[in-house]
């Protein structure tokens, strides 16, 4: 009988083992996409039907800033939307990765200074079912990471209402 208790313990501390660290890595898991959502709100927007007219909702994020996720050339990239950058400025690291050739260098006036980066012309970007062709970048050496600037050389083709947490892109109308 001792024999016997000694067993259905054991397998009574496996289940508990087993229990504690399932409940902690469901936790993990979910801690993980709450704050993930809170950082990108508009991740969702990677996935968007190509071709709608219809307008692209963003919601703020956690510290205030409008970042969704898109495409450049194809290619998923998270994007701050960046109504004071003239181009779509792209990290060295991301721009070897798509192979974007240079179109002549220029210096630009950063938030951390003026720094020296490449122009570009991007294929394609697309946001939320919007794509725009031949949209001008910038190859910035500055960034890091898979964080692209999406700037006024995508944002012009929108006409942009900002109310509360939520900016709205509607296609602009043409004359």
């Amino acid at each position: 009988m001792n024999r016997q208790s000694g067993s259905i313990r054991r397998a009574g501390m496996g289940m508990m083992l087993l229990f504690w660290v399932s409940f902690i890595g469901m936790g993990s898991w979910w801690l993980h996409g709450f704050l993930e959502a809170q950082r990108n709100p508009n991740a969702h927007l990677v996935n968007a039907v190509t071709g709608s007219d219809e307008p692209i909702v963003l919601e703020r994020n956690r510290s205030g800033h409008f970042v969704a996720t898109g495409r450049i050339n194809g290619e998923p990239i998270e994007f701050l939307l960046d109504t004071g950058a003239t181009y779509v400025a792209v990290p060295a690291d991301f721009a070897a990765r798509l192979g974007l050739e240079s179109a002549g260098s220029a210096w630009f006036n950063t938030a951390n200074g003026r720094v020296r980066g490449d122009l570009t012309n991007l294929d394609e970007v697309s946001l939320g079912g919007f794509t725009a062709s031949q949209v001008r970048g910038s190859i910035s050496p500055g960034l890091e990471g898979d964080i692209a600037l999406l700037g006024m050389s995508f944002l012009n083709r929108f006409d942009i209402e900002i109310r509360d947490a939520r900016m709205i892109l509607r296609p602009a109308q043409q004359p």
